[in-house]
């Protein structure tokens, strides 16, 4: 029987507010719908979802376990808009039983463009982290779960133990998400695949009344995880945490779930839950992953079509990487600050232009009627900032 990893991603971006071409305000953010939503989903998810998993840590006394990772731009909107929520994670993280990772501060998409970015943001948010919870992440979980095998040198040479990867097939050949991979030549960081059939079951699927397996029970669930055989096997589940309260409403039975599923897991002979860092520190190495190529856990295709899949996405993304030389040399904090937010990977996920299932996904998350309307509301913001870094 496996070990179960149970992971949750949390971030929300600094919503940018309509932005004009004649507009020359220097603030971007809409902060009233910022703090607006903030407020909703911590009500609806954050809150109840850190009592549940409070709860079920001390009713399986130590037997359950859960790994957090928080971006820093939403860390900072805790702060400052619900610092209750920062309270019940010090009260999780207080249990020894709650882990948290790293990514990048503001949850951006740097890795593809600069190294030296990329190395400073994981730095902040590690500090960020720190100053928060208490704790060393000793294990790394790149924006969207973008990996290749030269992101896990550059973790690896971050001293990180472990990282986060989605569960390609193609990459994998005939081989299972259930095990400890390594890269390409290397013992460490191990790689911690996510098994992306039961997690999109509960993520994607759990409230979908036209599913074939509806519906997902504790004890259903808890068998297809128990199926999972063989020696050092690992049962990794990752997932939104907003998938509780707010992508699958209270309505749909997911809280009830959540509360049930641990213990029915735990019944199994020989099945525990592990954080991440337990993981790849107890289960040894079933051989390795090559991923050459970029991967991500964003839609069906697993690559990053999703924020570079056309025209418009390359161009943001180009045009705002080409600023930040000049920042440098300008050394403006407020520049540096605005420059980082605007590269947030949600702004360039609200241009995306596919279609079917993928692109139904795009416009539950975005704030704007289209694409285009992302794509110019953010290109009015960004030429502002130029006209700043310039000095005009």
């Amino acid at each position: 029987m496996p070990a179960v990893c149970l992971y949750f991603q949390l971030h929300q971006p600094y919503r940018l507010r309509r932005y004009s071409v004649f507009d020359t305000d220097r603030h971007y953010f809409d902060d009233f719908k910022n703090a607006g939503l903030l407020r909703t989903i911590a009500d609806r998810c954050y809150l109840p979802a850190n009592a549940l998993m409070l709860d079920l840590i001390r009713e399986h006394r130590g037997r359950f376990a859960v790994s957090y990772c928080i971006s820093g731009v939403l860390l900072e909107q805790f702060q400052s808009q619900a610092p209750e929520v920062i309270d019940s994670f010090k009260k999780l993280a207080a249990t020894g039983r709650v882990e948290f990772l790293n990514e990048t501060y503001h949850h951006s998409l740097t890795y593809l463009y600069s190294t030296d970015e990329f190395r400073t943001q994981v730095q902040r948010h590690r500090e960020k982290v720190r100053e928060l919870f208490g704790q060393d992440a000793k294990v790394f979980r790149n924006t969207e779960l973008i990996y290749n095998n030269e992101l896990a040198n550059i973790a690896g040479d971050m001293g990180y133990l472990g990282v986060l990867a989605e569960g390609v097939d193609d990459l994998l050949g005939a081989r299972t998400t259930n095990a400890i991979y390594t890269p390409p030549g290397l013992d460490s960081p191990k790689i911690l695949l996510k098994n992306y059939r039961l997690s999109d079951d509960i993520a994607f699927r759990f409230g979908d009344t036209t599913w074939a397996q509806y519906p997902l029970t504790a004890e259903k669930f808890a068998r297809r995880v128990g199926q999972i055989e063989g020696p050092n096997s690992v049962c990794n589940l990752f997932m939104d945490y907003e998938t509780f309260g707010e992508h699958q409403w209270k309505e749909t039975g997911i809280f009830d779930f959540l509360h049930h599923m641990p213990g029915r897991i735990l019944e199994l002979p020989d099945t525990e839950f592990v954080t991440a860092t337990e993981a790849v520190t107890k289960i040894p190495s079933a051989g390795t992953f090559n991923c050459p190529r970029l991967t991500s856990w964003a839609d069906t295709e697993r690559d990053l079509s999703a924020w570079l899949g056309n025209a418009m996405q390359n161009n943001a993304l180009h045009e705002l990487n080409k600023l930040e030389p000049t920042l440098k040399a300008r050394g403006d904090g407020g520049l540096w600050e605005d420059w980082r937010r605007l590269g947030t990977s949600d702004h360039f996920y609200y241009m995306s232009t596919k279609f079917w299932a993928d692109g139904e996904v795009h416009k539950y998350f975005s704030p704007y009627e289209s694409p285009y309307d992302a794509y110019i509301n953010f290109m009015n913001v960004l030429e502002n900032l130029k006209s700043r870094a310039r000095g005009v």
